[in-house]
């Protein structure tokens, strides 16, 4: 019988810079880097290997010499688990630090590019309870601590949380999550005791079965929320005994909802949504505009910082009355509506048909006359025939997925030539990646790298093009 390999432990490691998806980074004896999660610039711990590359260490601190001064308490009893915050343990003004030099970072080494005008990176109004939408999993086989399994008891083991990094199959219970406003633990946790208390079966990610499969709950800035419930078969009886119960129990939803998904995945598009009680959609105010978001719409999750995201673009764009905008990746019409108020035309291009049709409600409730969308694959339908229709666009805004611009879109940019592009991304690599091709025929202005996800290590970042001459 094989035994383990001992993992190294390499003592009195200083932590020196924070990167690589939110850990610490430190150097072993031998010279390689060590990347250890939840620590801060400052730290010195003592490390246990847990994984070992060429090039680097994966790590864990299991002990703690001394601790940086970048560190704050942190909010949640599940922090360092779940997975859902990796820097509540690092001050909001540090947390803004690295994220600014990682885009900074990207943009030198991928890009090749040194930002001429690099703007302040622009913080969140909020940090905390800034979500509009959060999304738990049930399990009859939730994770135990390592305190109670050495207790040594049996313990209750269904639960409705987070999936723990790494385990697919593996659900952390949640008491309390910081990152909505309330009711939303209301909400969870009331929901997860009714469902105990009346023996409902809770879903096994491993048999694909149980009554109770996920749990999305949207709380809205402006005040309405929506729950949607997803049931792993097709129970009437037990469906309604949940749905009236949620009902009667917080009455002021402004939507509640279900589904019943019996696949393999958790993918809710294919499904049909069906309606229990108020309306099937709820609304955002951003900016004086209204936007109408359903149990499949996508929208950005930190309302608070979205109003500022879109007030830099239009800023950015600097629209006239004679501009025309082609809005790329427009999803459900969101920054193609809040363009339209400044330009003459503005088209939005998007290839998921719920979202199209989202952004033609939204741009009819918001009486907006002077934009259209059009539905299909980026690279097919943004073509110089596009243009012959609805006229060559003096600006572009594009907001693409984390996988970047496709090539074929941006050659179609650089062929259509358009004075001013205005790239937002999530993903400051894969936009690094993009710059390479469009910088040797557009000169990057600006970028701003802008936080719509404190406690986290994600950033967006704005890069601002005009057509060189």
């Amino acid at each position: 019988m094989s035994r383990r390999k001992k993992r190294k432990i390499f003592e009195r490691v200083e932590i020196v810079s924070a990167g690589g998806k939110g850990k610490g980074i430190g150097y072993a004896p031998d010279g390689r880097i060590i990347f250890v999660p939840f620590t801060a610039p400052g730290d010195v711990v003592d490390v246990e290997t847990v994984k070992k590359r060429k090039q680097y260490y994966e790590g864990r601190a299991i002990k703690f010499h001394a601790y940086s001064d970048w560190r704050t308490e942190v909010l949640c009893p599940h922090y360092g688990i779940c997975g859902g915050c990796q820097w509540q343990h690092i001050r909001y003004e540090k947390q803004l630090e690295v994220k600014a030099n990682e885009v900074r970072q990207n943009l030198k080494r991928i890009a090749g590019v040194e930002p001429g005008n690099e703007k302040p990176v622009l913080a969140s109004p909020k940090v905390t309870h800034y979500r509009n939408k959060m999304e738990y999993a049930f399990t009859d086989s939730r994770w135990l601590t390592k305190e109670e399994i050495e207790t040594g008891r049996t313990f209750d083991r269904r639960g409705l949380g987070f999936h723990i990094p790494g385990h697919w199959d593996r659900i952390i219970d949640v008491e309390f999550c910081a990152l909505q406003e309330e009711p939303g633990n209301e909400i969870r946790n009331a929901i997860r005791d009714f469902a105990k208390a009346n023996n409902l079966s809770f879903y096994n990610p491993r048999a694909k079965e149980g009554l109770l499969r996920q749990l999305t709950i949207r709380i809205l800035k402006s005040g309405e929320k929506m729950v949607l419930v997803h049931f792993g078969k097709d129970d009437e009886e037990h469906i309604s005994l949940v749905m009236n119960f949620i009902k009667e129990r917080f009455p002021d939803l402004t939507s509640l909802q279900y589904l019943i998904n019996t696949k393999q995945n958790d993918s809710i598009y294919d499904l049909d949504i069906h309606l229990w009680s108020g309306r099937e959609y709820i609304t955002e105010i951003i900016d004086g505009l209204a936007f109408n978001i359903k149990a499949k719409s996508f929208f950005q999750t930190n309302s608070y910082q979205t109003e500022n995201l879109y007030r830099k673009i239009a800023e950015y764009a600097a629209a006239t009355p004679s501009s025309v905008i082609y809005d790329l990746y427009s999803g459900t019409g969101t920054i193609a509506l809040f363009l339209a108020r400044h330009a003459k035309f503005v088209l939005g291009i998007e290839s998921v048909e719920q979202a199209v049709e989202d952004a033609r409600i939204n741009a009819k409730r918001n009486q907006i006359e002077n934009v259209e969308f059009v539905l299909g694959d980026m690279k097919e339908v943004f073509t110089k025939e596009l243009t012959d229709t609805y006229g060559s666009p003096d600006i572009i805004v594009m907001d693409p997925p984390r996988d970047g611009v496709h090539k074929n879109t941006l050659q179609t940019i650089i062929d259509i030539a358009p004075e001013k592009i205005v790239y937002v991304s999530c993903n400051s690599a894969t936009q690094a990646r993009d710059l390479v091709t469009l910088k040797n025929y557009y000169e990057i202005v600006l970028t701003q790298a802008v936080d719509m996800f404190p406690q986290t290590y994600h950033t967006e970042n704005i890069a601002v093009l005009k057509r060189k001459k």
